[in-house]
C-alpha cells in the first residue's frame, strides 16, 4: 500500500515538475458598435450620403469594434487556459495533501503546491477584471474627432504615476522604442506595480529576470529608473534581433529569444506566450511584419 502511494507521489512530482518547468519567466474595451440603423432613422428609409467626417467616424468606430472583439477573444482564451491550469493544480494539491497525511511527502511540498494553486487562481481573477473592463461601453468617436488616428490616440496614456510615465517616455526616446509599446508591455507584465515578483522570479515594473537584469547593468530591479531602462534596452535588442517584428520581440520578451529562434523565428507554441503577444498587439494596435516593411 505504501509503495502504491509512493508511486502516485512520484507521478505527481513528475507532472508538477514539467508544469513548473514550462511556466514562462517573462509574464482592457467595450461592446462592439452596433451595425444596425442609427436611432430615429426608419429601416426602410433611403440611405443618406455621409459627409467625409461622418464617414471617417464610422470607419474609426468600426475598426475600434473589430479590435475590441479580438481583444476580448484573447482574454477569454487566456481565461480558459488559466482555468484548465487551476483544475490540474487542484487535483495535484488534493493528492499531495493525502500523501502528506500518510507521511509520504514533506510539508514543504504541500506548501509549494498551495502557492502554485493560489498564483494560478490569482491569474484567473486578474483576467476576469480585464474582461469586465473590456465589457464596459466605449466612447463613440464623433465626426469632428475622426481625423485623429488610432496611432495618435494611443499617445494618450498614463500608468497613473507621472514619474513612471516620464521615465517611459525618456528611455523610449533614448533607445528608439515607442513609449506606448513600453507602456503596453509594462501593463501586461506588472500592471505598473514596481514591487511585482513573478513565481519564476521576474522582478519590478518590466519583470526582469535576474540574468536579464545583470545583462543590462540593473543592480536594483526595484529602482524604477533602472528597471525601465533595462527592460527598454532588452526590448530594443529584441526588436533589432527580429528585424522590427513587434510580435516576435514580444514573444522573445515573454518566452526568451532562444525559444523564438528554436521555433524557426515564429511565436513559440506556448498558449500563454501566444495569448500574451495577442493581448499586447491588440492594445498596441500595430505589428510591423516583413510584408509591411516590403510595401513601405
Amino acid at each position: 500500500m505504501q509503495l502504491s502511494k509512493l508511486a502516485i507521489f512520484l507521478g505527481i512530482t513528475l507532472i508538477f515538475g514539467v508544469s513548473a518547468g514550462s511556466a514562462l519567466a517573462q509574464d482592457k474595451v467595450a461592446q462592439p458598435v452596433s451595425a444596425s440603423q442609427p436611432a430615429g432613422v426608419p429601416e426602410n428609409s433611403a440611405p443618406v450620403a455621409q459627409t467625409q467626417p461622418a464617414a471617417k467616424a464610422d470607419a474609426a468606430n468600426g475598426a475600434k469594434a473589430k479590435a475590441t472583439d479580438g481583444y476580448k477573444d484573447s482574454l477569454n482564451s487566456l481565461s480558459a487556459l488559466y482555468q484548465s491550469e487551476v483544475q490540474k493544480l487542484e487535483k495535484q494539491n488534493e493528492q499531495l495533501k493525502g500523501l502528506f497525511k500518510d507521511g509520504l511527502v514533506a510539508r514543504v511540498d504541500v506548501e509549494a503546491s498551495d502557492k502554485a494553486l493560489a498564483d494560478a487562481r490569482a491569474k484567473i481573477e486578474d483576467v476576469a477584471r480585464q474582461i469586465a473592463e473590456a465589457n464596459k461601453p466605449a466612447p463613440v468617436i464623433a465626426a469632428n474627432e475622426a481625423s485623429l488616428t488610432f496611432a495618435a490616440g494611443n499617445q494618450s496614456w498614463s500608468t497613473g504615476n507621472i514619474q513612471i510615465d516620464n521615465l517611459i517616455r525618456f528611455y523610449g526616446k533614448q533607445h528608439g522604442v515607442d513609449p506606448y509599446l513600453i507602456f503596453c508591455l509594462m501593463s501586461q507584465e506588472s500592471k505598473f506595480t514596481k514591487g511585482a515578483v513573478s513565481p519564476k522570479g521576474a522582478l519590478g515594473l518590466m519583470q526582469l529576470m535576474p540574468g536579464t537584469a545583470a545583462r543590462y547593468g540593473v543592480t536594483n530591479p526595484y529602482d524604477i529608473a533602472q528597471n525601465i531602462s533595462g527592460g527598454t534596452r532588452y526590448l530594443k535588442d529584441l526588436l533589432k534581433m527580429f528585424n522590427g517584428r513587434v510580435d516576435l520581440a514580444l514573444a522573445g520578451y515573454n518566452a526568451g529569444e532562444n525559444a523564438v529562434i528554436k521555433y524557426g523565428y515564429t511565436i513559440p507554441p506556448y498558449d500563454e506566450t501566444r495569448n500574451y503577444v495577442k493581448l499586447i498587439i491588440k492594445r498596441y494596435g500595430q505589428v510591423k511584419t516583413t510584408e509591411q516593411k516590403t510595401k513601405s
